[in-house]
């Protein structure tokens, strides 16, 4: 089972000093899942792939992970202790793209032209697969 989706908006850092913030963003994360999740939560490991595509002063992505895993719990899967696999990327918007070769939702976000993170989640293979 695999599940995506785009969060249109600018991430916010897990070391932000506006603590509210974070909090709005995370909500925005968990509204922004919830428009297309209809299944029941993973039970078992997750792997979870993030693309933050920006225009202008990025955020870190080892910052956006952690945020994003916390506003889907309770409806993606249980616990974030079930996301045993994460891959994160960051890519400028002015960067070349072969569209040809990426999921709907990613053109999507590229062709916005605007700060979004595309996600995509599936069951988790076995390691060695990753290797």
């Amino acid at each position: 089972m695999q599940f995506e989706f785009l969060i249109p908006k600018r991430p916010v850092s897990l070391q932000t000093r506006q603590r509210s913030k974070l909090q709005d963003w995370q909500a925005f994360v968990r509204t922004e899942a919830s428009k297309t999740w209809v299944v029941t939560p993973y039970s078992g490991n997750v792997h979870l792939a993030l693309v933050y595509l920006y225009d202008a002063d990025p955020v870190d992505t080892d910052n956006i992970i952690k945020p994003i895993q916390d506003a889907l719990i309770g409806l993606v899967y249980e616990d974030d202790s079930l996301v045993t696999d994460v891959e994160s990327h960051r890519r400028s918007l002015s960067d070349t793209f072969d569209v040809a070769l990426c999921p709907s939702l990613l053109v999507r976000g590229i062709i916005s032209g605007s700060d979004c993170v595309y996600v995509r989640i599936n069951s988790a293979k076995a390691l060695e697969s990753y290797l």
